[in-house]
C-alpha cells in the first residue's frame, strides 16, 4: 500500500482532487479546526479533529491545533493501514501527468561525499535560485554548486521531488526577486554521505525503514518545522544506509496566499541554525543505533543546544510511543 498524506483548512483543491484519482495510491487528508466542518471528496479518506481525537494516538493530545502538525496523525493513520511508502505533500502543489517517484535501490547518479551543503537546485536549473532552508552564506560559494556526479548503485530512502512554477524557496528570494522558476528536465541526483541539502514536505516520498523520520517538529515556526526534520533526518539515513535524492519537477505548485514578511520572520531559525543543527546531529547519531534511537539522540543533543525546547521531546515521545502501538 502506498499512502499521500495532505493537511488542510480549505475546501478540497484542485491538488487535492487530482492526487485522490492517482491510480495505486491512497489518500489521507488530516482536517483542523479550522477546516470546513462538511469536507468531503471521493476516494479521500478524510481526518476530522473529531476522528483524530477518536483514533487513541497519544500525540493528538499533544500536537496543538491549528498547525501544520497536525499533518502528523495523518502519517500515523498511513502507517496503521500498512503503508510501504508515503508521499507528503500540500494542497496546493498539483501533480503534473508524469507525477511519480523513482525506485527506492538502483544506479543513479550520485554526487561526492563529505561535501557540506550544497545547493541542489543549480543541478536542474541555471537561475540563482536555493531551497528554502540552504545556508546563506554558502549561496556565493563555487564549492557549494553541484558537480556531476558518478553512477553508483545506491539505496535512496527519501525522495525529493521538485515543484515547478512558485517552488520553495525562501522569504529573501521572494522579497528580492520572486522570479517564477521552471526546472530542466534531467535525471535523479542522489546526494553522497556527508553532502547535505535541505529538503521539504511538499513533494517527497518516505520509504517504510524511515517511517520514524516523518516527525515534524510541533513546536518550533512555521516555516522552519519542515527543514528542521529534513536537517535531522539526513546522517540517520546515511547510518542507515540510505541516502536523499533529488527529481525534476513533477507538480506545479499555485502557493496559497502568503505574507512574505511573516515567512521571514517564520524562517529566521532557517538561515540562522542550519549549520548548527547539522553539526549537532551528526556528533551523536552512530551507525550501531536503531533509526528511532538516532532520532532521540538527535532531539535530546538538539534540546541540549537549545534549538528545540521542552515541549518538542513530549512531542517526539508520544509519536515514537504511537509508532510502536
Amino acid at each position: 500500500m502506498k499512502c499521500i498524506v495532505i493537511t488542510t483548512i480549505f475546501p478540497p483543491t484542485r491538488a487535492v482532487q487530482d492526487f485522490a484519482e492517482r491510480d495505486g495510491w491512497s489518500l489521507i487528508v488530516a482536517g483542523d479546526r479550522k477546516t470546513p466542518a462538511d469536507w468531503a471528496h471521493e476516494n479521500v479518506r478524510f481526518l476530522s479533529a473529531t476522528a483524530q481525537e477518536e483514533r487513541g494516538f497519544k500525540l493528538t493530545t499533544v500536537l496543538p491545533w491549528n498547525h501544520y502538525c497536525r499533518k502528523l496523525t495523518g502519517y500515523l493513520e498511513a502507517i496503521r493501514l500498512g503503508a510501504e511508502q508515503i508521499v507528503d505533500t500540500d494542497d496546493d502543489n498539483i501533480p503534473k501527468e508524469n507525477w511519480s517517484f523513482p525506485s527506492s535501490e538502483g544506479e543513479f547518479e550520485t554526487t561526492a561525499a563529505d561535501r557540506g551543503f550544497i545547493n541542489v537546485y543549480r543541478a536542474f536549473t541555471d537561475m540563482a535560485i536555493w531551497p528554502r532552508g540552504f545556508p546563506l552564506e554558502r549561496i556565493q560559494l563555487p564549492e557549494a554548486q553541484p558537480a556531476a556526479g558518478q553512477q553508483e548503485r545506491v539505496k535512496v530512502g527519501v525522495w525529493q521531488g521538485l515543484a515547478d512554477g512558485d517552488p520553495d524557496v525562501d522569504a529573501i528570494y521572494r522579497l528580492t526577486n520572486n522570479e517564477p522558476c521552471h526546472f530542466n528536465e534531467r535525471e535523479p541526483l542522489v546526494l553522497g554521505r556527508g553532502t547535505w541539502c535541505p529538503f521539504n514536505s511538499q513533494n517527497t516520498l518516505f520509504v517504510r525503514e524511515l517511517f520514524p523520520l516523518l516527525y515534524l517538529p510541533a513546536f518550533v515556526t512555521f516555516r522552519f518545522t519542515d527543514i528542521l526534520r529534513g536537517l535531522i533526518a539526513q546522517p540517520i539515513m546515511w547510518a542507515a544506509g540510505y541516502h536523499l535524492g533529488f527529481t525534476s519537477a513533477t507538480v506545479v505548485q499555485e502557493r496559497n496566499p502568503h505574507d512574505y514578511l511573516k515567512d521571514f520572520e517564520s524562517e529566521i531559525p532557517c538561515y540562522l541554525l542550519a549549520q548548527k543543527v547539522a553539526d549537532t546531529v551528526s556528533a551523536v547519531v552512530r551507525t550501531s543505533a536503531s533509526v528511532t534511537d538516532n532520532l532521540s539522540n538527535s532531539y535530546e543533543a538538539l534540546h541540549a543546544a537549545g534549538v528545540v525546547q521542552d515541549e518538542e521531546l513530549r512531542g517526539l515521545s508520544a509519536w515514537l510511543e504511537d509508532l510502536q502501538a
